[in-house]
């Protein structure tokens, strides 16, 4: 029985053989690209936190009482979900805080 090719290429001793050079120059330069952040909020939780501060504000009670607080999240665990979302977004926190300053100017 003739061995086939992928056998003489496995034996010990003799040089591997690479049949597709450029896949392995492609994972080589994949591997060696730095990693990306891929963290991100869900467009419903950053909904739910603006909606929650544009109609309370700082009372993270009444947010608790909100009949949009589907998951029924204790004032704890919402003020938490605002910190995240401070943190992961801290430019669109404060347009968003700046946009409902000027709301309540141009309500007065």
């Amino acid at each position: 029985m003739q061995p086939t090719d992928t056998e003489v290429d496995g034996c010990e001793g003799a040089k591997p053989v690479v049949r597709k050079p450029y896949v392995l120059n492609e994972l080589e330069h994949e591997a060696s690209l730095p990693e990306k952040k891929s963290q991100t909020l869900s467009k419903d939780l950053i909904d739910y936190v603006q909606h929650m501060i544009r109609n309370h504000g700082e009372n993270y009670k009444a947010m608790a009482r909100d009949e949009q607080n589907y998951y029924q999240d204790t004032p704890k665990q919402i003020k938490r979900k605002i910190a995240v979302y401070k943190r992961f977004y801290p430019e669109e926190f404060q347009v968003f805080v700046a946009s409902l300053q000027q709301d309540k100017m141009d309500l007065q």
